[in-house]
């Protein structure tokens, strides 16, 4: 170990490559090249190997990373593959889309003691990347069939990857899903450059070669009921994420051009993919040469001022109440945003849209950070007399997700929420107040990390198991003739 680890003292940290703002202002690839397999190993070869690896704690789904680094830099891809899948169901998705910088990475002992962190996401998607060219990512191949059936309600990361881990315990699994494609907000929300579809796409075909079946434009309330799905399924998974927008209140939010940051996300990623986007043809949607003012400080808003860039927009401004230490998007994005011509305005809180029919500025008040709430985090407190406008063309609403109303969408009024609206489970079964119905990812969390999500499906999985096998009917003994004294089977 000490040959090929440990050589954090001896090697910079390097990340791969990434294309000048210049040229990644004008697509939407991504934005960091692959690692060549010595670079990726010299990379690997700066783990620590410590006896308690803080990355692994703070990972969501405890990613045996130490483990797999070493591999990688003893040129054992193959195995460290093995090992990177056993806890994780998307490494390659994770690899390009965890905020490493507040977990595995943010965490890593070398970065505290200033040598900078092992480059830990970017070592997972080489090892799986390098897994996929070199065909070592198979389908799944259960010891067994089984007869019972599960139905999945959403494909996104917490659906797939339960579904991925039901198949491997045999079960026949179908997956419902509302929009035309599987990946959930994968697909449609996450931006190319962060995440290209080729990539979710990828493992969608995967799971069908795995024999999951997808029920797609299948929108539960409508195509079928919830006791449907129940009377047909030995158990059932709401796996539905959140889709629904926070909404502000304030002067003039009904103005015309003031988007909801989903519906502006969504439409770029479809017209990237190929579709029909009428709203995008028409400018509705489209930032270009537009003055676009994004209100919000998580990646979402992160998402949104990056495809305008991307876009073409004339400037592109995000207002955020709070400093650049107590925003809750990822440190890397925004430095990524900086550097390719976003404005940040800090410490500004909007009070109005502004404008006749549409919106033509964004009124706004200057922030100070008082003390702390209960939550830890200072409250913001209206400087008086400190109002300004920004220009905009195009406002975005990137304030967050709640859950959408299920019991009244699935007409299943015995199917507990919460006060936010999100589905009441019990944490030690993640069973919902129907019986049956399990709960999972967002819409039991609430607006999170895709990497809790695959957590919560690995987890849900194990719970269904549970259930089924505690609620199966023993099959009757098969009777077996008998001659003279001996038995034949």
């Amino acid at each position: 170990m000490t040959k090929k680890m440990l050589q954090f003292v001896h090697r910079d940290q390097h990340l791969p490559e990434k294309r000048d703002a210049s040229k990644r202002r004008q697509d939407f690839d991504e934005i960091y090249q692959e690692y060549d397999p010595a670079a990726a190993a010299e990379q690997a070869s700066r783990c620590s190997q410590c006896g308690v690896p803080f990355c692994q704690v703070h990972c969501p789904l405890h990613n045996n990373i130490p483990d797999w680094l070493m591999l990688t830099a003893e040129d054992r891809l193959e195995e460290a593959y093995e090992l990177s899948q056993s806890t994780n169901n998307f490494p390659e998705i994770c690899g390009r889309i965890c905020p490493q910088d507040r977990l595995c990475e943010g965490n890593c002992v070398i970065e505290q003691a200033g040598h900078g962190t092992v480059t830990i996401g970017s070592v997972e998607k080489y090892i799986t990347d390098t897994a996929w060219e070199k065909g070592w990512v198979k389908p799944v191949k259960p010891l067994r069939e089984r007869t019972e059936s599960v139905g999945i309600i959403g494909a996104g990361p917490a659906g797939l990857a339960a579904a991925e881990e039901l198949r491997r315990k045999g079960y026949q699994v179908h997956v419902y899903d509302r929009y035309d494609r599987v990946g959930g907000l994968m697909i449609y929300g996450i931006p190319n450059f962060k995440l290209e579809k080729d990539i979710v796409e990828r493992r969608a075909n995967l799971l069908r070669d795995s024999a999951v079946t997808f029920h797609l434009n299948f929108e539960i309330g409508k195509d079928s009921t919830l006791e449907e799905l129940r009377a047909k399924h030995a158990a059932v998974l709401i796996a539905t994420g959140v889709y629904k927008g926070r909404d502000i209140k304030m002067p003039g939010v009904g103005l015309k051009n003031i988007l909801p940051a989903l519906d502006f996300l969504t439409a770029s990623n479809r017209k990237g993919l190929g579709d029909d986007v009428p709203a995008f043809d028409d400018g509705s949607l489209n930032a270009a040469g537009k003055n676009v003012v994004v209100i919000g400080g998580g990646d979402t808003a992160m998402d949104c001022v990056r495809t305008a860039v991307r876009q073409g927009a004339k400037s592109v401004k995000c207002l955020y109440r709070r400093d650049r230490q107590n925003m809750p998007g990822s440190q890397r994005e925004v430095k990524h945003a900086e550097e390719e011509g976003v404005e940040f305005i800090w410490l500004s809180a909007p009070e109005a849209f502004m404008g006749d029919t549409e919106v033509e500025a964004v009124r706004a008040s200057r922030v100070h950070l008082g003390v702390a709430d209960a939550t830890g985090r200072q409250t913001p407190q209206i400087l008086e007399g400190s109002s300004f406008t920004v220009e905009a063309d195009i406002a975005i609403k990137a304030l967050g997700f709640d859950p959408e109303d299920l019991p009244q969408m699935f007409d299943s009024a015995d199917l507990t929420v919460t006060r936010w609206g999100t589905l009441k489970v019990d944490f030690r079964t993640m069973m919902t107040s129907l019986d049956g119905v399990f709960g999972a990812g967002d819409i039991v969390r609430g607006a999170s990390l895709v990497v809790w999500a695959v957590r919560d499906g690995r987890d849900v999985a194990e719970q269904i198991h549970s259930y089924i096998q505690k609620n199966a009917v023993a099959e009757p003994a098969i009777a077996k003739p008998v001659t003279g004294e001996r038995a034949v089977a």
